[in-house]
């Protein structure tokens, strides 16, 4: 419980620094650049891409527009290990004008001034597991009260675990949590120094390995469980530059629309394979028997988005990672995605997931 504490108040210093320091930044594109931080590795100059990025960033339509505007875009890295925290200090310094990335983040850095919004909402949502030691005999989260559980506290998963756990009529202070990035997390259950790890795809590889076992998973919970990444961007840019902003919106639902033909299938899931994750883990994560493929990838902006983020809102300030709630509606632009299926002519394409539950 120390540990817990004082994590969280690190975590809470780290915030107020950001609100005092940054909040008045205006946020600029620098020489005409768009800079856009994405999931990527950095390799002999080449971008590796995660998710929908990857699309956008080949869609000539979008350099070409945004070349007769005088821009061009940059992709700016980021990795997994530390998502939240360089998308936050970079939105917080003007650094970037938009990202991909969590829900959670993207809650508490508004909660501390800097103001963001989302532009896109990605698909139906990641999926997270829930893995144990390979010797474990635990079937449940409640197996595990008293137990310690690897978890990154502040990404977009907490809140999953924390919906979890409740489930089960218990709370976060059941279990011992290990502060634990991604990386460290699967050490810690590979070597047996956690009783359980709560994490993302990488469950599937821990599986496959032989050195842990997944009990749970949001496949088998309500699709608002499910974790969120998302496209936000500054609201100062926003503002300043709605045609570009929507330039990038409609790239991002044509990119989302070539992904969720069938056709496209095998190649986006061989291009996702470059960031070093097998196919075959990549298919067991993203592929549901309840989802088709074309509704996984659904961008409307819905009744469902906003419960789940009144839902973030609420599990943010009981567990103390932000003082006050955000307003949902402010955190949500509804402008450019209804835009861009009009222009995009896809009005039919997609039908709202409501009642999906």
């Amino acid at each position: 419980m120390l540990f817990i504490r004082i994590i969280k108040r690190v975590f809470a210093s780290i915030v107020a620094f950001s609100a005092i320091g940054f909040a008045s930044v205006t946020v600029v594109a620098q020489d005409n650049v768009l800079r856009v931080a994405v999931v990527a590795n950095a390799s002999s100059g080449e971008l590796t891409f995660a998710g929908i990025p990857q699309v956008v960033a080949r869609d000539s339509l979008f350099i070409d527009a945004l070349a007769k505007l005088n821009y061009r875009v940059e992709w700016v890295p980021v990795s997994t290990a530390a998502v939240a925290t360089l998308v936050n200090e970079s939105f917080a310094s003007g650094k970037i004008q938009f990202a991909f990335y969590g829900d959670l983040p993207s809650l508490i850095l508004n909660a501390s001034g800097v103001n963001t919004r989302l532009v896109v909402p990605g698909s139906v949502g990641n999926n997270v597991y829930l893995v144990v030691p390979k010797d474990s005999t635990a079937k449940t989260i409640g197996d595990l009260k008293g137990k310690r559980i690897a978890l990154h506290r502040g990404r977009p998963w907490e809140a999953t675990f924390a919906k979890l756990v409740a489930s089960e009529g218990l709370g976060l202070r059941d279990f011992r949590i290990m502060n634990l990035n991604p990386q460290a997390g699967a050490a810690a259950v590979s070597a047996g120094n956690v009783d359980g790890f709560f994490t993302l795809s990488d469950a599937h590889v821990l599986n496959e390995k032989g050195v842990g076992k997944i009990i749970w998973s949001t496949k088998v919970a309500p699709v608002s469980w499910r974790m969120r990444a998302e496209l936000w961007g500054a609201e100062a840019f926003i503002n300043a530059n709605p045609e570009i902003t929507q330039l990038l919106a409609t790239a991002t639902v044509r990119a989302m629309h070539w992904v969720s033909q069938e056709e496209n299938q095998s190649d986006y899931i061989r291009e996702q394979a470059r960031l070093g994750m097998p196919e075959s883990i990549i298919r067991q994560d993203i592929l549901d028997d309840n989802i088709p493929w074309t509704d996984y990838w659904s961008p409307l902006i819905s009744h469902g988005l906003f419960e789940h983020y009144h839902a973030l809102n609420e599990y943010a300030v009981s567990a103390k990672l932000v003082r006050k709630p955000v307003a949902t509606e402010q955190l949500i632009d509804s402008r450019f995605v209804p835009a861009a299926i009009q222009a995009l002519q896809l009005e039919s394409y997609w039908l709202p997931l409501e009642g999906r539950e």
